[in-house]
């Protein structure tokens, strides 16, 4: 190419190959277009739902909900010698919903919430505000009690809201389901993945994974019914519906999806490590206990992390096998009761916008939150194992 010349390509439209693909394959383009939206439409949707929860939560979290059955109370008069903004908060409502009411709407809110205050405990705890944080996480001498306790009560005279027990019961599940469940789909992948011969593979790697076609209903009732009486006749404890039993079924649930990934980790190490490990007197069982786990760690902690992600999402096993107690205990063998299992058994029994609502979208939101974190602590220590394994700084 002589100077001063300029290859045609340089100033070419560079849409130009798209719109020539449009032309010549125009259905190969319009799948595309759809998969980048089917694509975009999910991260919408998630982050929408996300939006959503923590809206409904905000309330809770920046301490403008009360739950305070026992307030001061404003007579009627107070409607023309009270402020506006105070009428508003006592009755509350919205600055938009308060400026769409007439004076008669507002005269009979204000009736109401004096025939609640008639009806309200005279207890002292009436009083407090159990929405507050140090409410939520810290322990409080109820009426009635001897010492501080972490009570999860939400439909009583007093509503206590302590979110400890929920805590504890969603570990205590999650902590024996993954006990139970990794070593087992380990155990597995390893032998599917690098002891067993292809024909056998062909037949256990399918029948593994159609674990997970199981409806989680239908494992919570094996658990209920079956797996409770089972695990209670061998260990002869005193809850039949406990931790120990929701665990175990859980454990069932996050087989195949941990089995899964763990497998394909380990079938996409190089079969040059195999065969050299063999090649130096190796056995079969000590290449991949030795060669081939370490070389896959990260793809098994993957499957690790994301088997716990589907533990603590869980909700129909741990609804019917857990025994729904919100119990603050160590042992295993106590009835418990997850943050899942909370929100489904009583969503569809609170009123809408109530206090009650809310705290179970601020459970929600708190699930939303330690679902991500973890995920997010796992793809660091994932990345990081990978470069150490490749070698890199």
């Amino acid at each position: 190419m002589t100077s001063g010349t300029t290859h045609p390509l340089e100033n070419a439209d560079p849409w130009a190959g798209i719109r020539r693909g449009q032309q010549r394959r125009p259905v190969e383009w319009l799948v595309e277009r759809a998969i980048h939206a089917i694509s975009l439409s999910a991260i919408v949707g998630v982050f929408l739902i996300f939006i959503f929860v923590a809206r409904e939560a905000l309330p809770i979290v920046l301490g403008r909900a009360t739950s305070a059955s026992a307030t001061q109370v404003i007579p009627l008069e107070g409607l023309d010698t009270r402020s506006p903004a105070e009428i508003q908060k006592y009755l509350g409502l919205t600055p938009e919903q308060f400026a769409a009411l007439d004076r008669d709407a507002k005269v009979d809110l204000m009736n109401l919430k004096l025939e609640t205050a008639k009806g309200a405990s005279k207890d002292r705890d009436a009083a407090v505000n159990t929405l507050e944080w140090r409410y939520l996480l810290l322990p409080y001498q109820w009426s009635g009690y001897d010492k501080p306790e972490m009570i999860w009560q939400p439909v009583s005279s007093i509503h206590k809201y302590n979110i400890i027990p929920l805590l504890i019961g969603t570990l205590k599940a999650t902590i024996v389901a993954l006990l139970f469940a990794v070593p087992l789909s380990l155990a597995a992948a390893i032998y599917v993945s690098q002891l067993s011969s292809p024909r056998l593979k062909e037949w256990l790697k399918p029948g593994i994974e159609l674990l997970a076609g199981i409806p989680s209903v239908v494992l919570g009732f094996f658990g209920l019914l079956i797996m409770a009486s089972f695990l209670q006749e061998v260990f002869g404890y005193e809850s039949r519906l406990n931790a120990f039993v929701a665990g175990i079924a859980l454990g069932f649930a996050i087989i195949p999806v941990t089995f899964s990934i763990a497998e394909d980790a380990l079938t996409s190490v190089p079969g040059s490590y195999v065969h050299g490990a063999l090649a130096l007197g190796s056995t079969r069982w000590q290449a991949a206990w030795r060669i081939v786990l370490p070389a896959a760690i990260p793809g098994v902690f993957a499957a690790v992390v994301l088997g716990f992600g589907r533990a603590v999402g869980e909700t129909m096993v741990v609804l019917m096998a857990s025994g729904n107690a919100s119990i603050v205990s160590a042992s295993l063998f106590d009835s418990t009761r997850t943050i899942t299992a909370t929100i489904a058994a009583e969503l569809a029994e609170t009123v809408f916008g109530e206090h009650h609502y809310r705290m179970l979208f601020l459970l929600g939101a708190l699930l939303f939150g330690v679902t991500f974190l973890s995920n997010l602590v796992a793809e660091s220590f994932i990345h990081r194992l990978k470069k150490q394994l490749e070698g890199k700084a």
